[in-house]
This record gives C-alpha cells, structure tokens and sequence, in this order.
C-alpha cells in the first residue's frame, strides 16, 4: 500500500485559500469526476492539488488516453460568472452547507446559492409532484406548503410546473428552497423568471451545476436526489406511475427519509403514483398536520452522528472496472435496475453511487419506473 491510503481514513479537507477553492473546483469541473470520485480523489491523494496532478495518470492506467483535466480558466469564468450573478459557493462541510444534505452517500461537494441562506438552519420537507397537475392538486400543494411554513419547516422545491410552482407560491412568505438543474442563474421553466425572483427576497435557490449551464435530462436525476437530501420528509402531490416525482420518492427512501402521498381518484393517472406510493408503505396525507403528527416539532439540533462505521471508498481501479462491469451488463434495450443489481451481486446501496456517476456522465439512461439502459 502506498502512503497515500493511510489518508483515506480522515475526512478530505475544505478548500481555505482561493487557491486550493479554485484546485477543488477544477477538480470536480474535470471530465469524469462526480462527487463519489472527488471524495475518492481527495482521500486517496490528500489534496485536490495532488489530484489533479494524479488525474490524468489515473485516468490513463483506466484506458483514457490523452486526459485532461478543467482548464483554470474555465474556473475563472464560472467564479466570475457566478459574482455577477450575486451568488455564493459553498463547499460541504461549510457552515452555510445544508447539514442534512451532507449526510446522504453522493452529496453534492458544492452549491451555488443565491438569495437568504438563513432558510436553511430551520429543518426541511420537500414538496413534489405533477407539472400537468389539476386545479385541485395545486390547491392542495400551495394549502400544504403554506402551512407547512407557518409550522416552522422550509419547502422544498424543484422550481417546475405545476405543483412545484405551487409549493413555492404557498410558502413565499416563509422561506422556500428552489433546487434547479441548471446553473443558480438560469431559471426554466423561462415562465418562472418572476417567482424564481421573488424566492430569493425570502428564500433560496440552489444548484450544484456550473454557472449559466441550461439543463439537459441527466441533471434532473441528479437534482431530485438534492431535493430529498435537503429534507425530513418528501411529500408527493399528483404523480403519474412513471414519473420524476415518483424517482424523487424512491431516492428519499433509499436515503432514510420519510415519503408521504396524497391519495386521488383510481381513475385519474395523475393520482396513479400517489396511490401506488401509499399501496407500497408510503404515510397518507389528507393535510399538513398528518406529516407534522409524524415528524414532530421542528427542531434544528444537529442530527446524531451514525453508530456504524462509515465504509472505505473503492480505490478508482476497482471503480473502473465495477463502471465498466455495469455497462458489460446493460444495452440500449431496457433493463430493470433491480435486476441489474441482482446480477451484480452488490448491495443496492453499494451500486447506488457507481449508476449515478454513469449517469452524470451520460453513459447510463434512467427512463421512469426504475429502468435502465446503455446510452447509444
């Protein structure tokens, strides 16, 4: 074993000079890189100087030839970019980083805020559901996050139509948390530019993405597991049975949050994945106080730390070779993500993260219901 295992046991640092900012953020900027290789990375190299200088002997030795990593200019430009557009970075483990959020097992390294961070020291319940929601789900969504706020909880968001644009519109007044796929600066839907701007006079929007960067389908995969991980709880409000909320749901479970539904009409298959969520375990609610019964009062004590101990990360060989397992086993045809992980042999958990960074770097497509295929 070489000396820089012996670094894999502590945590990596944080980034304190503008310097070592920058290191970092070319470093996750570089091809390949999502957040479960950076952490890797920064254990195995002991800092993120180190790693870029590593980067692109690594990525040879694992069949990349001619690798290179984020130009420091294109760092310069997105620090820029983001002054301009007035908002702050803030890596994990700063005090403005949401402390839940940095729980979960591929946590964002950084996010792009803009407007009051305040909103995020009060405890959170996220709010999803339909962009073609009824009258009546986005009654019950705004009715559910006003008073919600009035509770003392933060809404959280994802900033589409319809019961996403409700949930906001409902806790104005109290502090909302928009998560957006794209870069903080880039609002879409464009029909949002005005409640995007009033969210952040008493609220929050967030991103992990580059400045500027106009979302593509991949980005909303790894928005929604944000969207959870900055919660208690995940609310879900008119789903279809394939649909985003639905994969929201289910990645709050795999991250040991709560999942609440509100139940509809057999007939209507806006109400389908609600109703399929609460058939499989998932709390019905007919109001707020269903969800405040279950959670309590709002409390913002920092959360115990885990009784088991915390796993060693792969070395990015082994990676490697369990990435190009996964895509050995998977085609264009669809493939069901449980029997993927079957044939793998690994714990759900464990497979998880190794999906979601073929995912991020589109080598993987996620299609709704859990199915999965090579990208052509």
């Amino acid at each position: 074993m070489t000396k820089n295992d012996s670094s894999s046991t502590h945590p990596p640092l944080l980034p304190t000079t503008e310097d070592d900012r920058i290191s970092h953020l070319r470093l996750l900027r570089s091809r390949r890189v999502g957040p479960v290789t950076y952490a890797r990375l920064l254990a195995e190299h002991g800092s993120a100087a180190a790693a870029l200088d590593a980067l692109p002997h690594i990525a040879r030795d694992a069949g990349v030839p001619d690798y290179q990593i984020c130009p420091i200019g294109v760092v310069h430009g997105e620090l820029k970019a983001g002054r301009g557009a007035k908002a702050q970075l803030v890596f994990k483990g700063e005090p403005d980083f949401p402390s839940a959020l940095a729980d979960i097992e591929d946590a964002p390294v950084m996010l792009w805020m803009i407007g009051a961070a305040s909103v995020l020291q009060r405890p959170m319940v996220a709010l999803v559901g339909a962009r073609n929601a009824s009258s009546l789900g986005t009654r019950m969504a705004r009715k559910l996050a006003q008073e919600f706020g009035e509770a003392g909880f933060t809404v959280v968001s994802g900033l589409a139509r319809g019961i996403d644009t409700a949930a906001h519109d409902g806790s104005l007044s109290t502090g909302t948390v928009a998560v957006v796929a794209g870069g903080v600066d880039v609002i879409y839907p464009a029909e949002n530019t005005n409640l995007a701007q009033k969210i952040t006079e008493n609220g929050l929007r967030v991103s992990d993405q580059p400045i500027g960067l106009h979302p593509h389908a991949r980005h909303f995969v790894a928005r929604n597991r944000i969207i959870s991980g900055m919660a208690q709880a995940t609310i879900v409000v008119e789903a279809a049975a394939k649909s985003g909320s639905l994969i929201t749901a289910r990645t709050a479970l795999d991250q040991g949050r709560d999942v609440f539904a509100v139940p509809g009409h057999p007939f209507d298959a806006r109400a389908s994945g609600c109703n399929m969520l609460i058939r499989d375990g998932a709390m019905l609610v007919r109001g707020a106080q269903d969800v405040l019964d279950q959670l309590g009062e709002p409390t913002t004590v920092a959360p115990e730390l885990p009784l088991e101990p915390v796993p060693q990360p792969r070395g990015l060989r082994e990676t490697a070779l369990l990435h190009a397992d996964i895509l050995d086993r998977l085609s264009p045809a669809p493939m069901a993500e449980d029997q993927l992980i079957r044939s793998l042999g690994g714990a759900p958990t464990a497979i998880a993260p190794l999906l979601m960074d073929l995912e991020l770097d589109g080598k993987v497509i996620r299609q709704a219901g859990g199915i999965l295929a090579r990208a052509h």
